[in-house]
This record gives C-alpha cells, sequence and structure tokens, in this order.
C-alpha cells in the first residue's frame, strides 16, 4: 500500500478552525479598510468593493480575498487597482490581526454571483422547468 505525502492529504482537507477564523479576522478589516476609502489610489478612494470571503492557506502565509465591486462595474480596472494596493492591505492588517505575520494577500473576483446566475438562467428554461414543475 503506497503512502499519501502530506500534499496529498492537504489538497483534500476541509480547511480548520485556525483557518476560518484568520480568514473571517481578515475578510473583517480589508472590508473596513476599504469602507474608510483612504487610500492613495484615486481607482480606490471613491470605490464601494464587498468582500464576500477569504481563504486563508493552511499555513497562514497566503490569503486569497475574493472581492466584488458593487454593481459588478469596473472590475478589472478595480482588481488591477487592489493589487496594486496588497502589500499596503498587507501591512495594515499585520497592524491590526495581532497575527506573527501577515499573510501574502492576492485579490480575486468572486465569481459566485455569476454561478448563480447561470444555474437561475438554466432553471427558468421552459424545457427545464417543465421537469420541475410540481405536479
Amino acid at each position: 500500500m503506497s503512502r499519501r505525502s502530506s500534499s496529498d492529504r492537504e489538497k483534500n482537507r476541509a480547511p480548520g478552525q485556525r483557518q476560518l477564523r484568520v480568514g473571517e479576522e481578515i475578510r473583517h478589516l480589508l472590508a473596513e479598510l476599504l469602507e474608510r476609502g483612504n487610500m492613495r489610489d484615486p481607482d480606490l478612494r471613491d470605490a464601494t468593493i464587498t468582500v464576500t470571503s477569504v481563504d486563508v492557506s493552511p499555513d497562514l502565509r497566503n490569503a486569497t480575498a475574493f472581492v466584488m465591486p458593487l454593481g459588478g462595474q469596473d472590475k478589472e480596472r478595480l482588481l488591477a487597482a487592489l493589487r496594486r494596493a496588497a502589500p499596503w492591505f498587507r501591512g495594515r492588517v499585520s497592524e491590526k490581526a495581532g497575527l506573527r505575520t501577515a499573510p501574502e494577500i492576492r485579490f480575486a473576483l468572486d465569481r459566485t454571483f455569476d454561478e448563480a446566475d447561470k444555474i437561475g438562467a438554466l432553471l427558468r428554461r421552459p424545457d427545464v422547468a417543465r421537469d420541475i414543475k410540481d405536479e
């Protein structure tokens, strides 16, 4: 019987309690920083951005923040601005989170809203609606 490597186990494991707690704390801190709007980057200054979730790696060194601009407008421009400001966000999170080392923060667009729209559109199709209609 072959042994699995530790990386195989980590890929299939659900996030631990500490990962979830740290991710939620980072999400709150990022949302607070974005709400204040006192950033140097003019693209971020007046932007309304929602931080939907933050996934943290098992070693707590990397975090991916999933974001969505209000109304889904200017996604790419705002994502580029967030990526430029990532070191600034890391510094502020480091100050406030009380972690030994602040994770490297990456920003990505939250695609769950798009997926939900696709599923909703599929369920509204006449041929699918006919099959799921209560009789």
